[in-house]
């Protein structure tokens, strides 16, 4: 036995966001049972029994495409969001030349790197920090880390 179903209606215009009309495809699944008990087709057979599970098949078919079609749109949605929130921030961070002269400060900031005598870790203290004389403590062991300055003249003591 073979059977062909024609609707008349064109499956290109039946499509919806998610790429498939889900009515659609449970009218046609409600359709092919109708046929079949329209047929008489008897369950006893092989036949029967063959194409009685193939349309619950295909009604399988068509719940699992319908939460497919549904966790997509939700992940669109979704993802449009993020999307939107990328742009704003991309907006909030971007900057032309003219703004370029907000960041410009005169200031220089120099840093030293200096092994900590404790734990012996590598840290970077900015070197104006470091010449005000003021307690420097590690950010690795908390202990203090102590300097000492030479005059720069040569003569090996220190001028105050």
């Amino acid at each position: 036995m073979h059977i062909v179903v024609n609707t008349g209606e064109n499956t290109e215009s039946r499509k919806n966001k998610g790429g498939v009309d889900m009515e659609y495809l449970y009218e046609r699944v409600a359709y092919l049972k109708g046929l079949a008990e329209g047929m008489k087709v008897d369950e006893s057979t092989d036949q029967g029994k063959l194409i009685t599970k193939i349309i619950d098949v295909l009604g399988d078919f068509a719940d699992a495409i319908n939460e497919l079609n549904e966790s997509q749109n939700e992940l669109d949605e979704y993802v449009e969001a993020i999307d939107e929130d990328l742009s704003t921030l991309e907006d909030d961070l971007s900057f032309d030349e003219d703004d370029e002269d907000e960041f410009d400060d005169d200031e220089d900031y120099d840093y030293i790197e200096v092994e900590c005598p404790h734990c012996k870790e590598f840290v970077y203290l900015d070197e104006d920090l470091v010449e005000s004389g003021e307690q420097v403590m590690c950010p690795n062991c908390h202990e203090p880390i102590e300097f000492e300055f030479e005059c720069g003249c040569g003569c090996g003591h220190d001028h105050e």
